[in-house]
């Protein structure tokens, strides 16, 4: 379970070192504190507000950021000025019609829907790809990126910045030794509501003019055709369902990644939504203000037995554990992780504040001898392994899986109150056909992987 192994591309360049023979590329030498010009990455950064400004920030010390990409000039206006020398682009396709062969990597910080469809071309480019979380719109996305990322042999990271934390590191030493013994249940989610549901009414009536500094086709992408609002964008997307993928997609890649890598989670075999005060056939535009999603995991023959998961979103809180002393303080994003010899809880991002509850538990308990590689950043990860050829922590094989309990949590959400069973293997529920229908939505035209 420890993430790292060398690719056959890292392997093949090992051995040709080894043999005096190898012609080391410029992005192959793990780079110094001075970074010389031959170890500079060269970058370009999609969706450069928000999010994707503070990635394209994060991997521009000691490299070279060649282009800035970005539908909203008002957003990106920051970083436009920031790194005057690079080159300016509304359209990512054009960017890489021109800039092709200056560019190594790319970040990609911009609504969920339109990851997929650019980071495929990025990968079919053969460019190194820093994601930011959710990873896809679909599961079909998912599966399509992490096996493209295979096969373009390309360094990937998913940006759960989370998983290069120590404390996640913590947590899985902690459940590896047996800490709190077999784990058999755990409760996680976030209390942040991402919902359009109080604006249906505006978005279906109102036509606002789009503004000047904003491109909406290309903010659309593959998107279905509907007029601009306001309502959308900018940062309000994840509440509507054809661009985000609500509080479940927002968070899940930082809640469940640390119990995903501590027991080798996997794929559920049942996945089931409550949803309160939701019709998703008049509604369904737009996702709840809060549901609880279970998911049943199977057993792994000689590691541990079957796990039940419940997600709690937005308006559906937590419970609180009645190991955790009254004076302390209940994570409402995070996680309760229930063994049958006692119970861990932590934070969001990386099992933040992670510890055995109650503090007696915790006090009695003998810390293990650290076991995963510790690293010094999430960003840093990524363009080590960019430059020695290995991989990354969170790459696209295990970023692209986690992502996917988040798609299916989605898809459960359209189909209240029904379990449905999942074939990961031949990727479809056996149970509801209507359910596999969301597998794969259509893009628009003119739009493809």
């Amino acid at each position: 379970m420890e993430k790292g192994s060398v690719t056959r591309r890292g392997f093949l360049g090992a051995a040709g070192l080894a043999a005096g023979l190898a012609v080391v590329p410029r992005h192959a030498v793990a780079g110094t504190a001075e970074t010389p010009p031959s170890d500079r990455i060269n970058i370009a950064g999609i969706g450069v507000g928000g999010m994707g400004g503070g990635d394209i920030n994060a991997v521009a010390g000691g490299n070279n950021i060649m282009a800035l990409c970005d539908v909203d000039l008002k957003r990106a206006e920051g970083n436009f000025k920031k790194f005057p020398s690079a080159k300016q682009y509304r359209d990512f396709r054009k960017m890489f019609d021109e800039m092709e062969k200056a560019i190594d990597a790319v970040t990609i910080g911009i609504p969920d829907h339109t990851h997929a469809v650019v980071a495929m071309a990025a990968i079919k480019r053969r460019k190194h790809v820093y994601c930011e979380k959710p990873l896809a719109h679909s599961v079909h996305e998912c599966r399509e990126l992490m096996r493209a990322a295979k096969q373009y042999d390309v360094v990937t990271q998913l940006g759960n910045q989370g998983h290069s934390f120590e404390t996640i590191r913590i947590f899985c030493e902690w459940v590896w030794d047996g800490a709190i013994g077999a784990v058999h249940t755990i409760h996680c989610g976030c209390a942040a509501v991402n919902s359009g549901l109080d604006r249906l009414e505006q978005v279906r009536k109102e036509r606002p003019p789009v503004p000047a500094h904003l491109d909406w086709d290309l903010w659309l992408g593959p998107a279905q055709e509907r007029p601009y609002h306001p309502a959308y964008c900018p940062g309000a997307w994840r509440g509507w369902v054809p661009f985000g993928n609500g509080t479940v997609g927002d968070w899940t890649c930082h809640v469940v990644d640390p119990v995903f890598w501590a027991l080798d989670l996997g794929a559920p075999k049942t996945i089931q939504a409550q949803v309160k005060n939701y019709d998703p056939k008049t509604q369904g535009d737009a996702f709840p203000k809060g549901e609880i999603i279970t998911y049943e995991f199977p057993a792994i023959a000689g590691k541990r037995g079957p796990i039940t998961m419940l997600w709690h979103s937005g308006t559906e809180k937590i419970p609180r554990p009645k190991e955790l002393e009254p004076e302390r303080k209940h994570y409402e994003t995070g996680a309760v992780v229930y063994g049958d010899k006692g119970v861990i809880t932590y934070g969001s991002h990386g099992a933040g504040g992670v510890r055995i509850i109650p503090e007696t538990a915790m006090k009695a308990y003998k810390l293990p001898e650290k076991k995963i590689p510790r690293v010094p950043g999430h960003h840093a990860d990524w363009l080590t392994a960019i430059r020695t050829g290995k991989k990354a922590g969170s790459d696209f094989s295990y970023g692209a899986p986690l992502t996917e309990i988040a798609m299916l949590g989605v898809i459960a959400i359209k189909f209240p109150g029904l379990k449905l069973e999942w074939d990961a293997e031949k990727v479809r529920f056996t149970n509801c056909s209507e359910a596999n229908q969301h597998l794969n939505p259509p893009y628009r035209a003119g739009w493809t992987l």
